[in-house]
């Protein structure tokens, strides 16, 4: 693999051991954790896809301190931890280089904790971030990537949420890294054609065009 944390998108889209966190803002109403995922998804999006590149670093990393008090709020949630990892992926992809390892290894940890409290949690989320950073992320000696694991983790993902825009992408990317662009080709077409998420549109809009691109790298 490539030396070089080249982590696209979170995914991107993305990674944690399992521990619980007692506070006084432990049994708050279930809207604010929903609201707070909603800040979250949304500020990712426009600096993904809305903000420019030598800004991304800074922004990312401080909603990256934003999604830890929430992790911190809702240790027993799964998606907190999801987002945490997300936006830590996203902040090593935009730092790039091996400085960015140690992120990765933070999300990785985060998709971990995700995966023991509910594996399905955001139609598979975590599944489908770690496989991206196990095909990301330099493998031994340097990291820990595998892709054999990757593999494994994004057919899982898809298995859960077989229409989604994110699984088949991401798969669809593993498999044009591979050199597999055929197979890539019909993951990439059901991307395009994944149903909207509301309240998502930037998100969507973003990954609609990566996935164009990857389609004419493929075909």
């Amino acid at each position: 693999m490539k030396q070089n944390l080249g982590l696209r998108n979170a995914a991107a889209g993305a990674l944690a051991g399992m521990a619980c966190f007692f506070s006084t803002f432990a049994v708050a109403a279930p809207t604010d954790l929903d609201q707070g995922i909603r800040v979250l998804q949304n500020e990712w999006a426009v600096i993904q896809y809305k903000t420019p590149a030598h800004e991304r670093v800074q922004r990312f990393e401080a909603l990256s301190k934003d999604a830890h008090d929430l992790t911190e709020r809702y240790r027993n949630k799964a998606e907190p931890h999801i987002w945490e990892g997300i936006i830590l992926s996203s902040w090593a992809g935009a730092k790039g280089g091996m400085g960015a390892l140690s992120l990765a290894k933070q999300a990785k940890a985060e998709y971990e904790i995700a995966i023991q409290i509910d594996s399905k949690a955001l139609d598979g989320s975590a599944l489908n971030s770690l496989g991206v950073l196990y095909y990301k992320v330099p493998g031994w000696p340097v990291g820990f990537g595998d892709n054999k694991k990757a593999e494994a983790l994004l057919t899982q993902a898809l298995s859960i949420n077989p229409d989604g825009i994110d699984p088949n992408y991401f798969y669809a990317d593993y498999l044009v890294y591979r050199n597999r662009k055929a197979e890539a080709i019909p993951y990439l077409q059901k991307a395009l054609k994944a149903p909207p998420r509301p309240g998502r549109e930037v998100a969507d809009d973003g990954r609609r065009e990566e996935a164009r691109t990857l389609l004419k790298e493929a075909q």
